[in-house]
């Protein structure tokens, strides 16, 4: 299985539009963050987690080129604008694409994105893609796929488990039930804004805090604000954590 870092931003991205802060005039490319989602292959089938405002970029850059199916964490602007951009893998498809998440996700990207839902003259393009709720453990081309509920602030979110990785994003606190479920990783990815505390966000104290607890093999740190300088806080993480960045690819 390969995961492919398409973006690890918060939801302002960096550079944030008109700041001159040290991370976003940087010339390191590790400190330019579109906003965060995730590619998971294994063998031909290729799923993408959560639709970034870059999503069209993201694929260009990472030579994406078909998607099997879109899993959704929640339903915040920077992890479904994205959506719109099926289309063109609709084209190429010639087909409709499984959008996955949980029943409340899907019933606010509905309403987001009513005109996918409405007929439209042969002329005109939308993306095409089928919502699919989850409700327990699923199957997705021969992979066992683990949704886990994690809180995001005062809100649920969803975050995925693939044999021995998860990728859990916009998390503040993961209920005890939840981390059994996170527990005996090769891999994690979670999310870890900044140093300062956030309501709705762990920061890298937090997370390191977390890691310690799921003891997985590897970590990568994701989701991160323009506060972070990529290689100074490199340095300073325990051994088997490393901050992401956009384009990174990981083996699991």
């Amino acid at each position: 299985m390969k995961v492919t870092f398409l973006g690890t931003g918060t939801s302002y991205g960096v550079p944030i539009i008109g700041c001159e802060c040290r991370v976003c005039t940087s010339d390191n490319p590790k400190n330019s963050r579109t906003r965060s989602s995730i590619i998971v292959s294994e063998k031909e089938c290729c799923i993408l987690i959560d639709a970034a405002t870059e999503l069209r970029i993201q694929c260009l850059k990472n030579k994406v080129k078909k998607l099997d199916a879109v899993l959704l964490t929640h339903s915040h602007a920077d992890h479904v604008l994205g959506l719109d951009d099926l289309r063109h893998f609709n084209r190429n498809q010639e087909d409709n694409i499984p959008v996955y998440g949980s029943k409340n996700t899907l019933n606010r990207i509905y309403r987001m994105f009513s005109y996918a839902f409405r007929e439209v003259s042969s002329n005109g393009s939308k993306p095409k893609f089928t919502l699919t709720p989850i409700d327990g453990i699923f199957n997705l081309s021969g992979m066992e796929i683990i949704p886990v509920d994690v809180m995001h602030g005062q809100d649920k979110v969803t975050a995925y488990r693939f044999n021995k990785f998860a990728y859990v994003t916009d998390v503040s606190q993961i209920p005890q039930d939840s981390m059994e479920k996170l527990k005996g990783l090769d891999l994690l990815v979670i999310d870890a804004l900044r140093n300062i505390p956030h309501e709705k966000h762990f920061t890298i104290e937090q997370a390191i805090s977390m890691v310690s607890r799921l003891k997985p093999k590897q970590t990568f740190f994701t989701h991160i604000a323009h506060d972070i300088e990529h290689e100074e806080t490199n340095d300073l993480l325990p051994s088997g954590i490393k901050l992401a960045y956009d384009g990174l690819s990981v083996e699991v």
